[in-house]
């Protein structure tokens, strides 16, 4: 366990900093995401080093579109969550606390795993990375010492602090994702999600890189008022050039609606590309295309993508080569090579 880095004294308890929830402790108490503890009247990272999963993974699955195209990232995962989505894929992760009797991994191993397997980075995935605030401080650092680059997929409801803690630290990869809007309130209602909006705009004005993922659930965020607001906010605070994922949902855990029909994600696409979005996919479907990379301007297939590898990848430098026209790439192109996770 670690002391943790963002938290103040109040009233005789302390207050999480590391998320908006900021969770107040008294003493022996745990907060929402029960990786983060008041014990003796200071705010300890219980869950530190606590890892549930280690695998090479391809940055497209995560996803990442603009971010290192082709790399792989050693991914990994901690314990629990801050949301508790009825609909999570990873359930049996996010709704399990943190085994205290578990073999803590300390950060060097990661990293040390990472070369061993030759990916291009760290990315911290499956379950919610704010569990793991003070672990991923002390692993990006080091891994960005090794040329690793650091990313997270997350809900994206961090302090303003701990994004600046967190991009200090090596992370600059943020793919967030957009839970609902205002409206919809049959689950996970206490969350603020115009925060996820306002924390990305955070993120790119501090020089990180972001992509933002629609998951389009039946029953909770599929509605138009819905669509229209969280299009609005991508376009209004984070601009056209932002890719935007518009994801179909599948039943999972509690939630058991159908999956998202096809006409909803295409009619949401075209909404977006009509309001001025630039880069909007279509994920969790396979259909060749919808995942391809054009030009802004002049809708040239810049990058073409399958099962989460690039197979046609066509730019000079971050220019398209026909007509001149930047395009939002971070990081290098990674040319195909051996991969383990296949």
């Amino acid at each position: 366990m670690k002391d943790a880095k963002l938290w103040r004294n109040i009233d005789k308890a302390v207050e999480c900093e590391v998320c908006e929830r900021r969770c107040r402790l008294t003493i022996g108490n745990r907060g929402v995401c029960r990786n983060y503890a008041n014990i003796d009247a200071k705010l300890v990272h219980v869950g530190y080093g606590l890892i549930s999963a280690i695998e090479s993974r391809p940055i497209e699955i995560k996803p990442f579109f603009h971010y290192w195209p082709n790399s792989t990232s050693l991914t990994f995962s901690g314990y629990s969550c801050n949301f508790y989505c009825p609909w999570c894929q990873n359930h049996h992760l996010s709704f399990t606390n943190p085994p205290e009797d578990a073999k803590r991994i300390p950060p060097h191993e990661l990293v040390e795993k990472a070369l061993k397997n030759r990916d291009e980075g760290l990315c911290s995935s499956f379950n919610e990375p704010a569990t793991l605030f003070d672990y991923l401080l002390d692993l990006f650092s080091l891994g960005r010492k090794f040329n690793l680059y650091g990313s997270i997929v997350t809900n994206g409801y961090f302090t303003s602090r701990s994004i600046q803690e967190l991009i200090d630290s090596g992370v600059d990869g943020f793919s967030i994702d957009i839970k609902g809007c205002p409206e919809a309130r049959k689950a996970i209602a206490s969350i603020d999600h115009s925060k996820i909006f306002s924390n990305a705009r955070r993120i790119i004005d501090l020089g990180g890189h972001v992509e933002m993922v629609y998951l389009v659930v039946t029953g909770f965020n599929d509605f138009e008022e819905c669509v229209d607001w969280i299009l609005s906010k991508h376009l209004d605070i984070l601009g056209a050039d932002v890719p935007l994922h518009v994801n179909r949902y599948y039943p999972a855990n509690v939630w058991r609606a159908p999956p998202t029909s096809l006409t909803t994600l295409l009619l949401i696409k075209e909404k977006a590309e009509k309001l001025g979005l630039n880069y909007v996919y279509v994920g969790n479907v396979g259909m060749e295309g919808l995942e391809d990379t054009k030009c802004p301007r002049c809708s040239k297939v810049l990058i073409s993508r399958k099962n989460y590898r690039v197979t046609y990848f066509r730019l000079d430098e971050d220019k398209c080569p026909r007509c001149g026209q930047k395009i939002l790439i971070r990081g290098k192109y990674i040319p195909e090579k051996m991969y383990s996770f296949f």
